[in-house]
């Protein structure tokens, strides 16, 4: 098992949809074109895959984060030296001169 920590906000849960949705779409058009072909041929109806996608991600995009986890920060490698912190931080100044 994956120690992994799996977030459930809706947002996540959503997103996760993308793959199989897509996959059972690609399986109907197929099994449209087999059973019936001429206009509901894979070359008419392939842009409903993109529809798919889009509302997937319209879903995804207007479901609430609440609960939502992010992923931890990878460790860093052995023997690096710890990350240097810039005393200049929220002073304004400027990246360059």
């Amino acid at each position: 098992m994956s120690d992994r920590v799996r977030c459930n906000c809706r947002r996540c849960v959503i997103r996760g949809l993308m793959g199989p949705a897509v996959v059972v779409t690609v399986g109907v058009l197929f099994l449209l074109d087999q059973m019936r072909g001429g206009y509901l041929s894979f070359g008419n109806t392939f842009p409903v895959i993109l529809i798919v996608i889009g509302v997937i991600s319209l879903a995804c995009s207007l479901a609430p984060t609440e609960g939502h986890i992010s992923g931890p920060v990878p460790p860093a490698p052995p023997g690096a030296a710890p990350p240097r912190q810039n005393p200049y931080a929220g002073q304004g100044q400027g990246q360059g001169r």
